[in-house]
């Protein structure tokens, strides 16, 4: 499984990596990552979604997951 996340991968597959990234997700305005369609969305288009920026978001994420190795 992937150790870092990328814009172009699905909520679902973000939240099998870390479960504890959820909390910076809904952070960023998602705040129904539960619902089946945010789990086939990809990082970059649930940024366009809900209005922030796909490239922070994304640093944001993998910051978290270097600091918890």
């Amino acid at each position: 499984m992937a150790k870092e996340v990328t814009k172009d991968m699905y909520i679902g597959e973000v939240l099998q990596i870390d479960p504890g990234l959820a909390g910076i997700l809904m952070e960023a305005g998602m705040h129904c990552l539960g619902c089946p369609s945010s789990q086939r969305e990809s990082v970059e288009d649930a940024a366009l979604v809900h209005g922030f920026n796909a490239d922070e978001l994304v640093k944001k994420l993998n910051a978290y997951l270097s600091s918890a190795e």
